[in-house]
């Protein structure tokens, strides 16, 4: 179903989906089917070799899935999209495909505590090599980038301290230098921020958190603008060369401006098999018909806590580009004027009271999610971004005593109160010593 004339809310309930003869179902029907039947030989083969779209086998290509897909790339304005597992894989996929090589990645040092360990461990086995800059500076990004750079990859709004980037310089950067910029938008979602518009090339989703909006599946995103130029053969022969594995034919004759996702596809999704659920793309599309609405509730519940929370004497500051002395709030004011979506964070004055505040919550659930419908909390340092070293922790701003809030559909006031009255509580608790917190946070 087109959508390109709808506006977000719309676009979360019906893109993607018609209901077809001969029961007509209002939604999308769950395919729990790991194999489709081929009408004839001739068709098999076309479809193996790639040579006709459908589905083979449902590692690859479902039918839900699908859905989802289409759904997601038409909420982000790209051209398509590819379903995944889990966010993980979406961000591992979507890199792999550009640093074949091995590459060079210029990276944001403000990313979740996970992507991290992906970009220092994992990659850095297979060769890859990673420089992380400040994301706020242009310069930065620019002085970076090396003969075998292949890729910049950010968050449009940071985990967990919420900082913002000014998208279309970095995006100018990258784009002088033929390199293609990789953006997550988990924490914004597209009912918030489109990257697309400001210039990125790849976006990608853990459609676990907001997209889904009710903690109970995991998935992942990456959706593609299709405008970047892959043509350079030397450059990007995984894309532009011609290859065995598609009969000698180069990706980009075939599939044009979507070469980029059917190597995506093709290759990695198929061969390391990260594939999503039908079950699974069902409940994300479900959460994502809600999407607009969660935003913008969750969006008012985060402006009223970090009001609440300003001037307690126990809290060092408040992290969110709403509060007016904040760095980005005027960025904030114009690129993201519909929020920057359910989380900010905070600072204990105290670090040693991390461990009382957080077991004397009531209503904020001690558990390592956002976006659900529930309010959480956690600790970066010990919890989300645990593995990162002193100086990475630095980096990124975290401190022993910085908490992330997830902020979900519950009462604004009775959120507050939870909050404050374990914040007064901790005039009568005693403190771990901070030494021991900061211990424990690097085990």
């Amino acid at each position: 179903m087109a959508s390109r004339q709808w506006n977000s809310s719309t676009t979360e309930i019906h893109a993607g989906y018609t209901p077809a003869a001969p029961h007509r179902p209002m939604t999308v029907p769950i395919y729990s089917s790991a194999a489709y039947q081929f009408p004839d030989y001739a068709t098999a083969a076309q479809l193996f070799s790639l040579r006709q779209p459908g589905f083979t086998y449902s590692r690859t290509g479902n039918p839900t899935v699908a859905v989802l897909e289409e759904r997601a790339a038409a909420l982000e304005g790209g051209i398509g999209a590819i379903a995944t597992a889990t966010g993980q894989s979406a961000v591992s996929l979507a890199l792999l495909a550009l640093l074949q090589g091995p590459g060079h990645l210029v990276a944001s040092n403000k990313l979740y505590g996970g992507t991290v360990d992906l970009l220092t461990d994992t990659f850095a086995d297979f060769g890859v090599t990673v420089t992380f800059i400040n994301p706020e500076d242009p310069d930065a990004w620019a002085a970076a980038i090396t003969e075998k750079t292949r890729g910049f990859l950010l968050e449009s709004v940071s985990n967990p301290l919420i900082t913002l980037v000014d998208l279309r310089a970095i995006t100018e950067v990258a784009h002088a230098a033929g390199i293609p910029v990789v953006v997550d938008n988990t924490l914004a979602t597209p009912a918030a921020y489109r990257p697309i518009d400001f210039g990125a090339d790849v976006v990608v989703h853990s459609a676990t958190k907001a997209l889904s909006g009710h903690g109970s599946v995991l998935g992942g995103l990456i959706i593609d603008a299709g405008t970047f130029d892959f043509s350079d053969a030397a450059r990007w022969p995984q894309i532009a060369a011609p290859k065995a594995r598609y009969y000698g034919d180069s990706l980009l004759e075939r599939y044009g401006s979507k070469a980029y996702l059917m190597l995506v596809r093709s290759k990695f999704l198929h061969d390391l098999g990260p594939t999503l659920s039908a079950p699974a793309a069902a409940g994300i599309l479900t959460g994502i018909e809600t999407l607009s609405l969660r935003v913008a509730k969750a969006q008012a519940n985060v402006l009223e806590l970090c009001r609440g929370l300003a001037g307690h004497p126990a809290v060092a500051r408040v992290h969110h580009p709403s509060i007016p002395t904040h760095r980005d709030h005027a960025l904030a004011q114009r690129d993201f004027p519909r929020g920057t979506g359910c989380v900010f964070s905070f600072d204990l004055v105290d670090p040693g009271n991390v461990p009382v505040f957080v077991d004397s919550l009531r209503l904020f659930a001690l558990a390592a999610n956002i976006g659900d419908a529930r309010s959480l909390v956690v600790h970066p340092a010990a919890m989300t971004h645990c593995r990162l070293s002193d100086a990475q922790l630095r980096a990124a701003g975290i401190g022993p005593g910085t908490l992330r809030i997830s902020v979900g559909l519950e009462d604004s006031a009775d959120l507050l109160q939870d909050l404050i009255g374990s914040l007064d509580a901790l005039s009568t608790t005693p403190a771990q010593p901070a030494a021991d917190l900061l211990e424990t946070s690097n085990a």
